[in-house]
Parts: C-alpha cells; structure tokens; sequence
C-alpha cells in the first residue's frame, strides 16, 4: 500500500521594509490555514519567511541588521503564533529566516530553515550551503545581493529526518542550481526535498531575460526532482518588494520529473499535491538503483577540486 501525504507549497507575496515579523507571522498563519482547508499536513513556506529580503541593501550597522532581521531564538515572541497554530491544526511545516547565535565566543549567523513537526517541535535544522552573490559594497549597482556579507556558509551539511512518515531533507533557494546537494541527500534516502527561495527576476551581475531565469527555475527543479527520485516542494517569496521585484513560480514536482502543481500570482498563494510518496519505487529500484550502477571511484574530481580546471592538450 502506498504512502500518500497532501503537501503544499505557501508563496509569500512582498514583504517590505516596513513589514514588521508580526505583519509576516499574521500572513504565515493566513497561509497555514489556507493549506489545512485544502487538505495539507506539510506545508513548505519561503526562504527568509518573516522579513523582506535584507539582503539588496548595504546596511553598515551590523546591531541594527540584526535587531531588525535576525532571530535569536526559534519560535520568538512574533513568531510563536505561526507554531501554536500549526499545532492546533496538527500539520508540520518547513520555514526559514535569518539565525543569529552565539557560539565559541563569537557572533554566528545564517541563512536557515527548519522542520517543525505537527506538535510544534522543532525536529530538524539546516543552514544554507551554497551563498550567492558578494561580500562587496557595489554603490553602482541597481541592487546588491550581500548574502556572502550577512551570512556564514553552512556549517550543518546535508542531512535527511524521519519526519511524519517520510525521509525529508532540507535546501534553501542557491542550493537548488547544484546536484551535488540533492545527490547527499538521495544517497541518504531523501524521499521529499523542501525548499524556500527568493530569487530577483533580474540577474545582478549580467543581462539576462526574466523569462530565461524562469525558465532555468523549472527545469532545475524538474531534473533534480528526477534524477534522484525525490519529491521537490519549493516555495518562493516574490513580487515587488520595495520596488524590486522577485519571481513567483512555487512549484511541486513529481519524482517523475513532471511537474504536479504551480503557483499563478506573485502574491500570497497556496498549491497543493495529494503526494504518493511510493511513486519513486520503480525508479530507486532500476534507473536510479545507485548500489547496483553508481561508481564513485570515478567521481573524485568532484570533491577534489573546487574550480574548473582545463586539462592541457594531449592528456
């Protein structure tokens, strides 16, 4: 008998600098019960979920980037409602937001994402691995994305829960252009993967059409959702966000690689899947059978070498 489990995805809509955590937590909540009307157990909220994304702005005040956008601990005062809530409601959720803590004697802070299950535990935690953009002030930018400046590089790895019948593992927003990320999890059995992105619709660094950055959104979800036999839920936080704009496209695909539900808007916005969490057995047992036709010892140069390296002629 195959395992089935309702899963959403809640896209967030802008959240300004004028939003308060309490402004997010309320929508959050909003969402929530959205989800549980539609059926849902498991809901996967955005990336950085209870603030607009701080990051585009070069803020030299370190004490007030914190107060304004870190957390301290999880769930806080502003946030508690969102637990309680899933707790009456019995549904677990992942969410993510910027971490701060001390540690070793020293000030640590992260770009984060949690699952939460159904009794309001928190029962997993990454950090994000793969930090886009720089570290530099770039006054000549139309925006920064300084997620290298605010942000430490994960220091959790990639790691997969039990959690409400299912393997899950965790990703956040750059993750998601990098399969080494998703095959650490596939090789621990991950059955779902949950990820919150902000993504800009304009590229900082070169000009590139919206339309084609979406279209790489898709059709990296697709192949990663395939290629390791897992459930992708990703959910973004879009729109135009004190006039800059990020783009929606919240989606859920199949191990299959199809493409099982969509969101529509740049706004606050539900989609749901009823997920048969068996679908991949087929595949995990065949093409993707990774003990009967992976081969590692080939596969060193991975994790040997960081940067491309072009071999000389002849070699």
């Amino acid at each position: 008998m195959s395992r089935q489990l309702k899963i959403a995805a809640a896209q967030l809509g802008p959240l300004h600098r004028s939003d308060t955590r309490r402004d997010a937590t309320r929508r959050l909540v909003e969402l929530l019960r959205e989800a549980h009307s539609m059926g849902a157990r498991f809901v996967v909220f955005p990336e950085l979920a209870f603030t607009t994304f701080f990051p585009r702005w070069w803020m030299p005040d370190q004490n007030e980037v914190d107060r304004l956008y870190f957390e301290e601990s999880i769930p806080s005062a502003d946030t508690q409602p969102l637990f309680d809530e899933a707790r009456r409601l019995g549904m677990g959720f992942y969410i993510g937001f910027a971490e701060k803590i001390e540690e070793g004697g020293r000030t640590r802070r992260f770009n984060t994402a949690i699952l939460v299950a159904p009794d309001g535990s928190v029962v997993g935690k990454y950090r994000k691995v793969h930090l886009p953009g720089h570290a530099d002030h770039k006054p000549d930018a139309a925006f920064q994305h300084l997620e290298k400046k605010y942000f430490e590089v994960g220091d959790l790895g990639f790691r997969v829960w039990r959690f409400m019948n299912m393997i899950a593992g965790m990703l956040i927003c750059n993750d998601r252009r990098w399969p080494e990320a998703f095959r650490v999890l596939a090789l621990q059995g991950a059955e779902l993967v949950a990820l919150g992105y902000n993504t800009p619709t304009e590229n900082l660094h070169y000009p590139e059409p919206p339309a084609l950055r979406v279209h790489h959104h898709l059709i990296m979800a697709q192949a990663m959702a395939f290629q390791n036999a897992t459930w992708l839920v990703e959910a973004g936080k879009c729109g135009s966000e004190d006039g800059f704009r990020m783009f929606g496209h919240s989606l859920i695909v199949a191990p299959t690689g199809e493409i099982a539900a969509k969101s529509l808007t740049e706004d606050d916005e539900v989609i749901a899947c009823h997920c048969d969490l068996d679908l991949a057995a087929d595949l995990k047992r065949t093409m993707f059978n990774f003990a009967a036709h992976r081969r590692p010892e080939h596969y060193g140069l991975i994790v040997e070498r960081v940067g491309a390296q072009v071999t000389p002629a002849n070699e």
